[in-house]
């Protein structure tokens, strides 16, 4: 089946909106020639300027395109599966480069650009590729798995039992919950398409188990009333599939809160007639992927049926399973966060369980008295339960407590394709396990450690690291860090296959999305939380996995030479481009303005110069298949309105690439191609003091200390620093508010945690003590209840004098040496 090319939409800038074989790019038309490569290359060019083939202009061919249409042309001539099709085409039409080889393909950096919709990444492959690369066979055992848990769902639920099936029978959060349809869909049907994570409100009505209250809708009386409307819902949805009339579904009020159920009750019981994916973005991704459409305001269903009709329609899945369809799409068009999750999990004290983990193939860990986590319907009442049955063991200390919470939680929240390292000690790796499927499991067969996360292993990873990362001697369940992950895979001894490539992290996968939505963004925290740590490593992820050509690394090493030489080529290049405002920060220094001239030698004279953003945009026009990022350090210390102007509204999504006339009389608009980070220190002023018309126009994603993934388990002495930062927040967000909390940043020297006693006590006394002073407007009542009665003086109205040693003695004693772990 040839790929139809169809023209979508119009951009802002005039350009077309192609939709070609699931992919959509913005066609830069040809100015009525086209140009073939001198050298090897193979593609259609539509400027002259192309990076591809400029420089080598003495051996282009130049042939002409009256019409605009050759790369329509070459495009339906065939697939890029039939490159014979092509090249026959291209020998028609005498289009060949400068040794004399068949044009087959069009440009994609001057003539096709791939472009995607807000928040969508797009397919990293044409539709026709991937399904040429697909192999069906490998699935066969798992399509077989899928029936089978089918037909046990159908046996066990019979679609005749709905109609009178009791609460108990669906309910989770029961004294038989795990004999449930919920827990069924939820957590008993691996194979089948997934509805982890999230809140339990998606099961519509569930019971907790802290109160044995329960939950439901507001629209009803009581739990009776409740689940009768809900189960006449399903047995409504299941009459309306039964007939093929799904996207009916969409009105049924009983269960509009609940679609990811729905679409997965609805899938084990009419196969045929539903995809099995339950996220209703994910849906309208995949519609949107294989029409070009913006199906973004379809229901869940009616996109259900859009979606099924597309697959239908296509000959090429003709005979496909459900699954193996569902399994292709995520496959080719995955639409989750492209991030990867890695854990470093120790398997018992000295990894005495090891070789259980090894041969069964998942990693264990204890906090066995908790219980198995799948029979809590929400993380809070997993907290609630695991204070209830740790807080003796871990001396009352709360924020001992929530820490080793969350990393039984975080071991629970796994997904498959996430990373494991088990480790031994402070610097030996076991092994690396992908997680699959299966995901998590309580094994009550253990005699401990009985919550595990199936995993393969891949001992090609083992090795003794060169550093001894010392959190990992006492913290169980730690994230792995990218710039540790990338030593751990560059000392695999003997690799058996590549190294697992970690994608990107889920900041950067949100503010991406941020960006693509609104344009321009703020990140905002307390001082200390590494806004622009974040924000320039952000900037180097973006810019440099959307111009793979220029050889980046998109996680370089914060600080490293490489990450600096990195910035430097962005920066040069003018992709990348960084300002700080300030007080005295102007219009003219960012749009436009009249400077001192010093050319003349009468007399003062002003000339009209583009400011730094004007230069940026007047680049962007240039080039609009590449992507252009400000960073505005300290946003909220300059005169934000003052400075942005008329920019304001040209900086609406659907205002890019409008002209206004500036003061000076000159044109100006902002490409859709530009975007703007900044940063925002809250300590300084709260968003809600922003301009309003500021905070409609950007959206803002805050930044909060970071105690556990950076600085849990890093001691001085036996003082936990995370603890401490977790301690101290609390006590600081009790009186003052979240925005005055202090950010870990402080207790890091060259990016690693202080270890010295000396260090410390410097830090306290030179940064934290008197950033703690200013919040408390010298109160020192108040500077006590953050600090402690041994290092503040109440009635002297003063801090204690004390010696390094002692300094840090009282943190301990205040803020609690470290406690036993699992």
């Amino acid at each position: 089946m040839r790929p139809i090319v169809s023209i979508k939409k119009e951009a802002a800038n005039g350009h077309k909106i192609v939709h070609y074989d699931g992919q959509l790019y913005e066609l830069t038309p040809s100015p009525g020639e086209v140009i073939c490569a001198a050298g090897g290359g193979t593609a259609l060019h539509h400027r002259r300027d192309c990076t591809h083939i400029a420089g080598t202009e003495n051996g282009w061919r130049i042939y002409f395109d009256t019409d605009g249409d050759l790369w329509l042309r070459l495009l339906e001539s065939g697939s890029a599966e039939e490159p014979d099709k092509r090249r026959e085409f291209a020998a028609r039409a005498n289009l060949f480069n400068g040794k004399n080889f068949p044009v087959d393909r069009v440009c994609g950096t001057c003539a096709l650009v791939q472009v995607g919709i807000s928040g969508v990444q797009p397919p990293k492959k044409p539709l026709s590729t991937a399904l040429a690369e697909f192999d069906r066979h490998a699935l066969a055992e798992r399509v077989e798995q899928t029936r089978r848990e089918i037909d046990e769902v159908v046996s066990r639920f019979p679609l005749d039992d709905w109609p009178s099936m009791p609460l108990d029978r669906y309910a989770l959060g029961t004294p038989v919950s795990k004999e449930s349809f919920c827990y069924s869909m939820e957590f008993g049907t691996t194979a089948l398409c997934s509805m982890k994570g999230g809140s339990a409100n998606k099961h519509l009505i569930y019971r907790r188990k802290s109160d044995e209250s329960w939950h439901f809708g507001a629209a009803y009386d009581d739990e009776q009333e409740a689940w009768e409307k809900v189960r006449a819902g399903f047995v409504e949805a299941f009459g309306y599939a039964a007939t093929g009339d799904i996207a009916e579904i969409d009105g049924i009020e009983a269960l509009r809160s609940g679609p990811a159920l729905t679409a997965k009750a609805v899938s084990c019981y009419f196969p045929d007639v539903i995809l099995p994916v339950t996220s209703r973005d994910h849906v309208r991704a995949f519609v949107h992927h294989l029409s070009g459409d913006d199906v973004s305001s379809l229901d869940a269903f009616a996109a259900h049926r859009r979606l099924k009709e597309l697959v239908e329609a296509d000959v090429r899945f003709d005979g496909w399973h459900p699954y193996e369809i569902g399994i292709f799409l995520y496959d080719w068009a995955d639409p989750r966060p492209a991030s990867t999750t890695v854990l470093k999990v120790a398997p018992g004290d000295k990894a005495k369980y090891w070789d259980d983990c090894l041969t069964g193939r998942y990693i264990c860990v204890g906090w066995d008295d908790v219980g198995d986590l799948t029979t809590f319907v929400s993380e809070d009442e997993f907290r609630q339960k695991f204070e209830e049955v740790y807080g003796d063991h871990y001396k009352g200390h709360k924020s001992k407590i929530s820490a080793k919470a969350n990393e039984l939680w975080r071991l629970y929240q796994l997904q498959p394709g996430d990373l494991v390292v088990a480790n031994q000690g402070k610097s030996k790796v076991l092994a690396v396990g992908t997680v699959t499927q299966d995901g998590y499991r309580w094994r009550p067969e253990r005699a401990e450690y009985r919550h595990t996360v199936a995993v393969d292993w891949d001992t090609s990873y083992e090795q003794t690291l060169a550093e001894p990362y010392n959190a990992w001697g006492t913290v169980t369940v730690a994230k792995v860090k990218t710039d540790l992950w990338k030593t751990i895979a560059a000392g695999m001894a003997k690799p058996t296959r590549p190294a697992t490539a970690v994608r990107s992290e889920p900041l950067f996968e949100k503010l991406s999305a941020l960006l693509a939505r609104k344009g321009q963004a703020v990140l905002y925290g307390p001082p200390g939380t590494g806004k622009t740590y974040a924000s320039l490593r952000f900037a180097l992820w973006w810019l440099a996995t959307q111009m793979p050509d220029l050889g980046l690394d998109p996680v370089a090493g914060y600080g490293t030479a490489e990450f600096r030489q990195a910035l430097d080529a962005l920066t040069d290049r003018g992709h990348l481009t960084q300002v700080t405002f300030h007080p005295a920060y102007g219009y003219e220094d960012f749009i436009e303005g009249y400077r001192p001239d010093g050319a003349g030698g009468e007399g003062l004279r002003l000339a009209l110069r583009d400011g730094i953003f004007m230069k940026v945009c007047e680049q962007a026009a240039r080039t609009p298949e590449r992507p252009f990022l400000v960073l505005i350090d300290e946003i909220n210390r300059g005169d934000v309105p003052k400075i942005l102007g008329e920019l304001i509204t040209l900086l609406e999504p659907d205002k890019r690439g409008l002209h206004v006339t500036l003061p000076t009389g000159r044109r100006f608009a902002v490409p859709s191609n530009v975007r703007v980070l900044g940063t925002m220190n809250t300590a300084d002023r709260s968003i809600r003091l922003l301009d309003s018309a500021l905070r409609r126009r950007f959206a803002f994603h805050e930044l909060l200390p970071d105690a556990d993934d950076v600085l849990y388990g890093q001691k001085v002495g036996d003082l936990d620093l995370g603890l401490l930062l977790r301690e101290l927040n609390r006590r600081v967000v009790a009186e003052l508010g979240r925005e005055r909390q202090i950010g870990h940043s402080f207790f890091l020297s060259g990016g690693q945690a202080v270890d010295d006693p000396g260090e410390l006590a410097d830090v306290i006394r030179t940064e934290v003590m008197p950033l703690l002073q200013e919040y408390a407007y010298d109160d020192y009542s108040l500077l006590a209840r953050f600090l402690g009665e041994r290092i503040v003086d109440v009635r002297g109205h003063t801090v204690a004098d004390l010696s390094d040693d002692e300094l840090v003695d009282a943190l301990s004693a205040e803020f609690g040496a470290a406690v036993g772990d699992q």
